[in-house]
């Protein structure tokens, strides 16, 4: 797999920044985490890529939101599995935010997995997007804190 070779090589030859995972998985677990995510992150290990997985990597007690944070920081790439319900979840919608922080300051790379969702719905927030997005913002503008998705 070449692609996996240059996803190991590239996490070592990066000039600015030091990372201790080769890939992060953003994923929404109710819909892929015993199926798809558990394959990919298998495979990706198998392969050498040091990959970070919320049940793997994050620590018992710990300050989740601060360790996901973290992590993101330390990963030079990103594979988003977008599926049907990942926008229904206020920890997947963070770590889009995050990820696309972690795209500007740094350069960091994305590589989307569209898993049983159309590219289109998630781009153009439409379907179960849609309606997610709707709600998330609905219930920010409550609490007076939407901000990141206009």
């Amino acid at each position: 797999m070449s692609s996996n070779s240059t996803l190991k090589s590239s996490s070592s030859t990066s000039n600015h920044h030091s990372y201790h995972y080769d890939v992060f998985l953003s994923f929404r677990g109710a819909d892929t985490r015993k199926t798809f995510t558990d394959h990919l992150y298998d495979n990706l290990v198998a392969h050498g890529i040091h990959t970070f997985r919320d049940d793997e990597e994050l620590e018992n007690g710990g300050d989740i939101a601060a360790d996901l944070d973290r992590a993101m920081e330390e990963s030079r790439f990103f594979i988003i599995v977008f599926s049907k319900n990942y926008a229904t979840s206020k920890w997947c919608l963070n770590e889009l935010l995050k990820i696309t922080e972690c795209m500007a300051e740094k350069g960091s790379e994305v590589i989307p997995i569209f898993y049983h969702v159309e590219p289109r719905d998630v781009g153009n927030r439409e379907g179960s997007f849609k309606d997610a997005f709707s709600e998330h913002r609905n219930r920010s503008l409550l609490k007076g804190d939407w901000e990141c998705m206009p």
